[in-house]
């Protein structure tokens, strides 16, 4: 596929300098050979990035410039340019430093341009550093035999030793001593060669062996494992080991790597290109054992463990990731007033009920453990007067922290007893991680100021059922209990991938803008905080947004922005309507002193009125594709998802076909499937009701009641290096493990690292074993339900 027309001038005003020009084809190639991917692709998301362009916003309206990749594929991409960029730009500092220190030589820079790592650059780089000690290899050069070297390798048949010998010069005082300056030469030389490097990086890898182990580190007391089959978690256990003194490290590389490698120079890389006498052989011998002992096999140990921890580090992320994505896109509990309760024993089990729209309408404390019967039923008789005080209030949401088991069995044991009849009360259990850190945040005390924190986490515990997205978007990732070794991995390319799985998430579902929370907002694409908080003023001084266009108005809210926003922002007319009726309401009240404003942004050419394509995921850059084809199906925006639209629509395509409309009406097929998809879906419409939801239940069950072989269903909890955790309801999660996870019990739309198991998925298991004594349960997945 031909570049496209940004890249070419790119290049066309390159041709001048052919160097960086052909530095730009070099740089996009290694990219591509990184990621596995298209160098065509490469170069449009590698423009796209330049410009500013968000994940998000590549991947659901920019599909044909990166070849329909997925969001975490595009964020690899971008992952390993920013690396390539910070390489390039350390290599750069590195050889400014060394020209000023006055040690750069043509060779030298050439070397370290060949860098394909950080690895690499370090081991070309780390003998020129100030402070370092001479090397062997610059002494011999230094002495003027980088020439004999050179000749050893090109002409040894005009090579005499004996020439270069100096008596009273130290280094060069005796044949012998012209041999090992020599010899140091091509040592340096064969150890700082890319191709070298290459190849030996290809040898049968090296065994890691680990002891001085207690404790919890005992499953490494004297550990040895090849590096190819050592798994992630263990990299990243042992790595934590070693941080804390506990384990030491040793990476043995196999003599026949040696063997191996030492054939190869001899008789391949480094092979004389004419005949060379057996002193000159033995040289030789003699460089590439030194080279592999002194500079090759230390470089292979520190290029070995940084490999591994790199990619235990990528796949912890990605696990990661997929967790947050599936929590994040679970499926809301909507319509209905629900109860949150973050149990406890000495200070009770705070209560908050919670309406349809997670409006506070009461908080409380009840103490459901305190001892004896008649305490038990003041707490019962107080619980059934909250639910009846709001009688819609039917499905309580208990965190899963200290008292839950026991909190979980009294409401299962008054449902049991109809103690609430005729309300029909049904409970499940939701994770409460990072709920208490939430609570006394400054965000937490902004939203609910004169609250008790610890009521503040009740709040919090049911609104994460009721809304999962626009609750957990307020916490860290790192505190949502999703995952393992959140703390053993990189914390900044930990955030980066976390807070893009945020945004991306946050913007596939998309936001009413007229209510969202200024928290919310701020994970929009192309929505900063900044912005984010110029939104909320706008929206508090000016009233309810009428359509997309108005964001133009908003301070800081520039042509790119807008860009990259708009189309992940709605404007609900039922909103829109209740909000303006709500301020017509209160234009009664007498008004505040007018604020002093700053200059605000020319409006007159910005629509007041409401336009029905800015409640659909269809980008404003599209509108006049979507006219073009509600006039040639006979719509109108108007019947924007009816029922009759949606039947135009569908013969339509029927007979015509999507590529050959999309010629009609000038567009991609790609952009006029998400119009389609735009017009079609009903009004409200949410990616995430085809997710799972929380599973509302009305008895327990105990460890004590499973057997081996019985079949049960689940919902994954957390997804680990080694498995899945699965709550079956027992209080006590079962671990799938990863052996027992195979691509034949997956769906095929699961089949992809990006899309594997992830908390909420909803699992049939089979159970292996059980240890009460331990509080373990085995457990083996049959097949994902859907």
């Amino acid at each position: 596929m031909k570049l496209n027309q940004q890249w070419k001038h790119i290049f066309q005003c390159s041709r001048a300098n052919s160097q960086c020009f052909y530095g730009c084809l070099l740089f996009l190639q290694v990219l591509s050979t990184l990621t596995c991917v298209e160098r065509w692709v490469c170069t449009n998301i590698v423009v796209l990035l330049r410009e500013e362009n968000t994940v998000p916003f590549m991947v659901r309206y920019r599909k044909e410039m990166i070849n329909h990749m997925d969001a975490d594929a595009v964020r690899e991409v971008q992952l390993a340019y920013e690396d390539l960029c910070s390489l390039a730009k350390k290599t750069q500092s590195i050889t400014q430093t060394l020209k000023k220190d006055g040690v750069l030589t043509a060779e030298l820079e050439q070397d370290l341009k060949s860098c394909r790592s950080a690895d690499e650059l370090d081991h070309v780089y780390t003998p020129y550093k100030k402070g370092s000690n001479l090397t062997k290899a610059r002494k011999a050069k230094a002495l003027g035999l980088a020439a004999a070297a050179s000749q050893l390798m090109e002409s040894p048949h005009t090579l005499d030793l004996s020439t270069w010998v100096k008596p009273g010069t130290e280094g060069l005082s005796t044949v012998e001593e012209v041999a090992t300056g020599v010899e140091h030469i091509l040592a340096d030389m064969i150890a700082k060669d890319p191709d070298t490097l290459t190849f030996v990086k290809t040898l049968p890898g090296p065994e890691q062996s680990k002891n001085k182990d207690i404790d919890k580190f005992h499953l490494y007391f004297d550990f040895t494992c090849g590096v190819q089959r050592i798994q992630p978690h263990q990299t990243l256990a042992i790595n934590r080991g070693e941080s804390l003194k506990v384990l030491t490290v040793k990476v043995n590389v196999p003599d026949r790597v040696k063997a191996e490698f030492t054939r190869w120079c001899i008789n391949n890389r480094w092979k004389p290109k004419t005949f060379a006498s057996e002193q000159l052989h033995a040289i030789l011998r003699n460089a590439v054992e030194d080279s592999y002992k002194r500079l090759i096999l230390p470089f292979l140990s520190r290029s070995y463990r940084t490999k591994l921890t790199t990619a235990a580090e990528k796949e912890s992320i990605a696990m990661f990731a997929r967790n947050l994505r599936k929590l994040l896109l679970a499926c809301p509990v909507r319509g209905c007033v629900l109860m949150g309760v973050d149990p406890g024993f000495r200070h009770g089990c705070k209560l908050a009920i919670l309406s349809p729209t997670s409006q506070i309408l009461h908080t409380d404390v009840v103490y459901l453990h305190s001892s004896g019967p008649s305490a038990h039923q003041r707490e019962a008789d107080k619980l059934l007067l909250l639910l009846f005080a709001h009688i819609s209030c039917t499905k309580v949401v208990i965190g899963n922290g200290t008292a839950c088991r026991e909190t979980e069995s009294f409401f299962s044991d008054l449902i049991s007893k109809r103690y609430f009849h005729p309300l029909d009360v049904s409970y499940c259990i939701t994770n409460e991680a990072g709920a208490s850190i939430y609570s006394v945040s400054p965000e937490a005390v902004k939203e609910m100021p004169d609250m008790d924190p610890n009521l503040r986490s009740a709040v919090s515990i049911g609104r994460r059922v009721q809304d999962p997205l626009a609750e957990l978007v307020k916490i860290d990732p790192k505190h949502l209990g999703i995952g393992t070794y959140q703390h053993d991995v990189s914390s900044g390319a930990l955030k980066a991938s976390l807070d893009g799985v945020v945004q991306e998430c946050v913007s596939f579902v998309g936001v009413d803008i007229n209510i969202c929370s200024e928290m919310l907002m701020r994970h929009v694409a192309g929505l900063s905080a900044g912005r984010a908080r110029s939104i909320a003023e706008w929206r508090e001084q000016r009233g309810a947004f009428a359509n997309r266009e108005q964001l133009k108005l908003v301070k800081g809210m520039g042509p790119k922005s807008f860009q990259q926003c708009a189309g992940f922002i709605r404007i609900n007319p039922q909103t829109l309507h209740s909000v303006r009726t709500t301020d017509q309401s209160e234009s009664a009240v007498p008004e505040k002193p007018a604020v002093k404003k700053g200059k605000r942004k020319a409006d007159s050419s910005i629509p007041t009125s409401f336009n029905p394509l800015d409640q659909t995921c269809i980008h404003p850059e599209s509108y006049h594709v979507a006219q073009r084809f509600l006039s040639l199906v006979g719509g109108s925006v108007e019947q924007i998802g009816s029922e009759g639209l949606r039947r135009c629509v569908e013969s339509r395509v029927r007979t015509g076909g999507v590529e050959e409309l999309a010629r009609t009406v000038d567009a991609t097929p790609e952009t006029l499937r998400l119009i389609i998809d735009g017009l079609t879906q009903p009004p409200g419409f949410d990616i995430r009701q085809n997710f799972g939801q929380a599973d509302f239940k009305r008895g327990v069950v105990s460890m004590s009641d499973l057997r081996v072989g019985s079949v049960l269903t689940g919902r994954v909890d957390n997804t680990t290096l080694f498995g899945a955790f699965v709550d079956i309801g027992v209080g006590r999660s079962g671990l799938i493990h990863k052996s027992n996870i195979t691509l034949n019990k997956l769906p095929a739309d699961q089949r992809r690292r990006s899309l594997a198991l992830g908390p909420g998925e909803r699992v049939e298991v089979r159970v292996l074993n059980v240890d009460p004594q331990r509080g373990r349960i085995g457990l083996d997945l049959i097949r994902v339900l859907q």
